[in-house]
């Protein structure tokens, strides 16, 4: 396949970015045209959902580091995942460079090592793009969290979209995390500009659990967090944990808090999983103690702003509302490809991809690695 684009032009270029989640559903896929600095437009979009054995290879490899059992098939089967989705997608025109996450299977910032399956020398050659990969060991492994990434395209996404007040993304995918942003300050690596955090489990735990007991990837339109009661006394315990009065940035595995899962094996199905997202939102109403001072807007992202009983749960600890980031014009089901698409971009120009206020790494850094086909 023919090399696209040019990844050294100046000026904003074509960045595609793909993202595999911890719900481990599947890979988005998204192009954005921007400088490194400022978002100027969006490209098409794209997704392929993993298949059952593909899935199974993934889920069978969570918590593992590289050379154990089962991390060689997983690799595989997100990079062919990845392949497939890439030979599907017809938005490549004029794309310039590529920014591919991988799938995040162990994360331990506090040992300094964290590990996202997956090859992007790999992706460069079958995709005949320039690919920056590897975009977390950098940061993890100068002192920093590792995570969350995506706060600097929140900033630059907060100035897209004309907000002059600071303001807060929130992220419910498998775990939760939150950007407090304030789109005054000039660069988003700049002190102020940027608090990130993660929040605490989201949706990982109920869909761990519907997975197990029902067959079903997630709990599809809130069904069950909507027709379950709430065990009070669970979500206390849960909140007591000092994870949530530790000071940010500071950040999660997706197998954080284990004991979610023991707490909840007597329940009824959907009164466990109304536990479960009652959790979520208090770890949420826990972050917001953290913050700077009140967002003026709080924009929802991840598959958490499609349950509707975890955003109602979520009003009603915090007291305010809460949007979907569509409500900002903006794409919640493309917008962590978008994210490192940008990354990308910034990696090859060479300016930093986090600061001490997203990930708590003690100056502003670069990461990623770059693979030419």
């Amino acid at each position: 396949m023919a090399v696209k684009g040019k990844s050294d032009k100046s000026g904003p270029v074509r960045a595609l970015g793909a993202m595999s989640g911890t719900s481990m559903d599947g890979v988005d896929l998204a192009v954005i045209e921007t400088d490194g600095v400022a978002v100027t437009g969006f490209g098409p979009t794209g997704y392929r959902a993993f298949d059952p054995a593909e899935r199974a290879a993934i889920r069978a490899a969570l918590g593992r580091w590289p050379s154990e059992a089962g991390v060689a098939e997983a690799a595989r089967a997100v990079e062919e995942a990845h392949m497939a989705a890439l030979a599907g997608f017809e938005g490549f025109d004029g794309v310039d460079v590529f920014g591919f996450h991988g799938q995040t299977l162990a994360h331990d910032p506090e040992g300094r090592r964290t590990h996202q399956a997956g090859d992007g020398a790999r992706l460069a050659a079958g995709a005949g793009l320039v690919t920056v990969w590897d975009f977390r060991s950098n940061d993890v492994e100068l002192g920093g969290q590792g995570a969350p990434l995506a706060p600097f395209y929140h900033w630059a996404l907060a100035r897209f979209v004309g907000e002059t007040r600071p303001m807060a993304f929130l992220n419910l995918g498998g775990v939760g995390n939150i950007t407090y942003v304030d789109p005054r300050v000039a660069r988003p690596e700049l002190p102020g500009a940027c608090l990130a955090f993660d929040t605490g489990p989201a949706n990982a735990p109920i869909d761990d659990l519907v997975q197990a007991r029902l067959g079903m990837p997630y709990d599809r339109d809130g069904a069950l967090t909507r027709a379950g009661r709430v065990d009070a006394e669970t979500v206390a315990v849960f909140l007591d944990d000092v994870y949530f009065r530790r000071v940010p940035p500071k950040s999660l595995d997706r197998g954080g808090f284990p004991q979610l899962a023991d707490w909840v094996a007597g329940m009824e199905t959907a009164d466990a999983v109304a536990t479960l997202a009652a959790c979520a939102a208090g770890a949420v109403s826990q972050a917001m103690e953290h913050l700077p001072a009140r967002p003026a807007r709080l924009l929802v992202t991840g598959g958490g702003r499609l349950n509707p009983g975890l955003m109602e749960m979520l009003e009603a600890a915090l007291g305010r509302p809460v949007e979907p980031v569509e409500a900002a014009g903006l794409d919640g089901d493309a917008l962590e490809a978008q994210a490192f698409a940008y990354l990308a971009v910034r990696v090859l120009r060479g300016l930093p991809t986090s600061a001490p206020g997203t990930t708590g790494v003690a100056t502003a850094v670069g990461g990623g690695r770059v693979s030419r086909p």
